[in-house]
């Protein structure tokens, strides 16, 4: 089997990014897992965080495995909130109620 290139992996990940509903997020590893790559959270990671470079993905609802959000972006607080997402406080997404459920 051919090794995928870095493209074919971003838009792998991302495809999934784009399937998260409304309302919930993923975390990282979480990500990592779905798409075969169970050790892989950082590369999920570094694709999220270059994702305008391939087009549009609601990347403000992936967060990390206690469901905190990206420090420094101020934004994803606010798309959340605007989703119906509640928060154990100002940088914690509550995650039992808001983990998606794949």
């Amino acid at each position: 089997m051919a090794a995928k290139n870095t493209d074919d992996v971003i838009y792998e990940i991302l495809s999934v990014v784009a399937e998260i509903p409304a309302g919930c997020v993923a975390t990282y590893g979480q990500l990592a897992r779905l798409i075969g790559r169970e050790k892989n959270s950082r590369l999920v990671g570094r694709a999220v965080k270059i994702s305008s470079l391939y087009g549009e993905f609601p990347c403000h609802r992936v967060v990390n495995h206690a469901g905190r959000l990206v420090p420094g972006w101020d934004e994803q607080y606010r798309l959340l909130k605007q989703e119906g997402v509640t928060f154990r406080d100002e940088t914690h997404v509550d995650m039992k109620k808001h983990q998606w459920d794949v």
